[in-house]
């Protein structure tokens, strides 16, 4: 029997301040995700709130938890429980006195299998992260969940090819990526979101992996979310989208084992030479 699984992206806007909202308009999707057949649900990068992250505010350390106890963790590990989902829950996590832009796995029978910390931090006009997140100390991680192995990187991270590469060595089948991203303040004529598109369909095609992008939309206080979230195949396909300005939800499903067969006839990892990449380390 083949391994088949169907995934899900939710875009979605959010209201300012208030957790306890977004976090019901995320839990809705994922029913509605669910109810479509979902297997595992991909919501936004940062879903509580507003991406506060366009200047430096102290007064937004305060929503900030540690991983086990966050609400939105919480929310969405009884949901998971029930639905029988598998959920990546991106939040803003307090450990200590450091703080990390970070992704908690959530299995599809509730259990948090353990958290990713955002290891690219932009620091640009309008995406101030570095005032607010420590860079990551996890590593890339891969996790082994009930519907199959999933890597996930947050926002900036999908930019850059070793990422990818990393999660696709360690077994991933999926590459999912919850993102808040949109207009450049510094140059209204820059639109990126077509090389957004391009640089995360070229980590499908050279890793014959699918990838999932989960994007917000909306005028957030005058910074414009570009939506265009995306689920594209192994071969860099695009088969299934939202536009710049919609919310909802796109599913595509996938079979795994056919994919692995694939990517084994391509040979990229069968002829892959790391005795010649000391310059990337």
């Amino acid at each position: 029997m083949s391994r088949t699984v169907s995934v899900a992206a939710l875009q979605l806007s959010f209201a300012k301040g208030d957790m306890a909202e977004n976090i019901a308009r995320v839990s809705q999707h994922v029913r509605d995700a669910a109810a479509q057949g979902a297997d595992v649900v991909l919501p936004p990068e940062l879903f509580c709130d507003h991406y506060f992250c366009k200047t430096q505010e102290e007064q937004h350390f305060a929503a900030a938890y540690a991983w086990p106890d966050h609400p939105a963790v919480t929310a969405m590990q009884a949901l998971a429980r029930e639905l029988g989902v598998v959920i990546p829950v991106s939040i803003f996590e307090k450990d200590g006195p450091e703080y990390y832009n970070s992704v908690v796995m959530v299995d599809a029978d509730g259990a948090a299998l353990g958290v990713y910390r955002k290891s690219h931090i932009p620091d640009g006009p309008g995406y101030q992260e570095k005032f607010y997140f420590r860079p990551g100390d996890t590593g890339f991680k891969v996790w082994a969940t009930q519907r199959g192995k999933i890597g996930v990187g947050i926002c900036w991270d999908q930019w850059f090819p070793e990422a990818a590469r990393t999660m696709a060595l360690q077994g991933a089948d999926l590459l999912l990526y919850p993102t808040a991203i949109g207009a450049e303040p510094q140059d209204e004529t820059l639109d990126t979101a077509a090389r957004w598109r391009r640089a995360m369909q070229g980590h499908a095609v050279s890793n014959v992996i699918p990838v999932v992008a989960a994007n917000r939309v909306g005028d957030e206080d005058g910074q414009l979310f570009y939506g265009t979230s995306f689920i594209c195949d192994h071969v860099g396909e695009v088969v299934a989208d939202l536009d710049r300005t919609e919310q909802g939800i796109i599913t595509a499903s996938f079979d795994l084992d056919e994919i692995e067969r694939e990517r084994a006839a391509w040979g990229f990892f069968r002829d892959r030479r790391p005795d010649l990449y000391d310059q990337l380390v």
